[in-house]
């Protein structure tokens, strides 16, 4: 008589005599009794780690927890539609700013150059100017005179001197303020009382911190009112502007997430805006794409391709994170469905489309329980216990 019997991987001896003599011995003979007491000794609970089912896995909640294993209940999810697009990287302008006289002077000395990390408040460049000069000269004067006056008092002075003077001293103020001074600087020139501080030489400061990418100016050089002597940007975030045919930009709403391949990677990105008006030659839409840059590897002028994920294309679909789907050792793609509380198990399923960071799959009906995080923990655990993890 021949017994076919399917043996579980760790099965203990005396549970596998025992499934030996059921197999064998006619229905209803009882087993011997040094295999009974052996099965009953074996019986009861194991203090593994986990356990193993056949075909499958038991982890219970704290192992689950350790692991960070997430289930989600499968369900039809709205598929977007991804664009893609070429682009370019730009300066944010909203973080970018630029340093100007607002007076004719001369570059008296450089304090920072091209490509330096510069702090708001950080001295760029010192300028000496005939007007600065008088306009430090008047407030010099109109605050003695305000002192003086304030001192006295308006019982002593009358109210029209006390007048004149204090606005000749605000006037004064507003004058430096204007010409580019700072009212810390104003504030020191007009304590200090010293005549000659009035010698029309001021510092221009960097208005934000970023980062010296233009400085077109020599030193000793004249340099008109609005002369561009710095632009400075905070580089760790930039813009991408991408280039669509108006069809497919008016699908493109602000929010949208998007990603920016440049030098071979991907990167997360999100639309911040969308033009309203086309490029006159291309008769293309700009969309504006935020992407962070922490690590100073993406420059203006960069060409990039954009891939921009729209809203709801009208079509549905299972729809799970990238990370919840594996390789099987024989190359398929599966994903570890929850079939009872802490029970897992492999199942095959099909890729159908991938999206950023997600993938549209078939193979598995509304409602399965599947792990959406810690799946590759489920697969390492299957595979040290000696099932195989694939499913056909």
């Amino acid at each position: 008589m021949s017994i076919s019997t399917r043996l579980r991987v760790g099965l203990p001896a005396c549970a596998l005599l025992s499934t030996l003599w059921a197999a064998a011995a006619p229905a209803g003979t009882p087993a011997p009794e040094g295999i009974t007491a052996m099965t009953e000794s074996h019986g009861g609970d194991h203090d593994d780690d986990h356990t193993e089912e056949e075909g499958g896995l038991h982890l219970d909640a704290r192992q689950r927890r350790r692991a960070g294993i997430e289930v989600e209940t499968l369900k039809p999810q709205a598929i977007a539609v991804t664009i893609e697009a070429p682009g370019e990287i730009m300066l944010n302008s909203y973080a970018t700013r630029q340093v100007t006289p607002r007076i004719e002077a001369q570059v008296i000395a450089r304090h920072a150059r091209l490509g330096d990390k510069v702090s708001t408040g950080q001295p760029l460049v010192t300028l000496s100017s005939v007007a600065m000069s008088e306009a430090q000269g008047e407030l010099l004067s109109a605050e003695n005179e305000w002192q003086r006056v304030r001192q006295l008092g308006r019982t002593v002075v009358s109210e029209r001197r006390y007048q004149d003077a204090r606005i000749a001293a605000q006037q004064a103020r507003a004058r430096l303020l204007a010409y580019g001074m700072t009212r810390t600087q104003i504030d020191r020139l007009a304590s200090s009382g010293q005549v000659d501080q009035a010698n029309g030489q001021f510092e221009l400061l960097a208005p934000i911190d970023g980062t010296v990418i233009r400085d077109d100016f020599v030193t000793g050089q004249m340099v008109p009112a609005g002369t561009l002597l710095f632009e400075i940007s905070d580089e760790s975030h930039l813009w991408v502007e991408a280039r669509l045919d108006p069809t497919a930009a008016s699908r493109i709403q602000a929010g949208d997430s998007a990603r920016v391949l440049a030098a071979g990677e991907w990167i997360p990105a999100k639309v911040v805006q969308v033009h309203h008006a086309l490029d006159e030659t291309t008769r293309t839409l700009a969309v504006r794409l935020a992407i962070a840059n922490p690590q100073d590897r993406l420059h203006p002028g960069q060409f990039v391709t954009a891939s921009i994920q729209t809203g709801d294309s009208g079509q549905t679909g299972m729809i799970l994170p990238l990370d919840a789907v594996l390789r099987s050792p024989d190359g398929d793609w599966q994903v570890f469905v929850e079939h009872e509380p802490g029970e897992f198990e492999p199942r095959e399923v099909e890729i159908v489309r991938k999206f950023p960071g997600r993938v549209q799959i078939e193979g598995l009906a509304a409602g399965t329980r599947v792990v959406t995080h810690g799946a590759f923990f489920v697969q390492s655990e299957l595979a040290k216990s000696g099932f195989a993890v694939h499913n056909h």
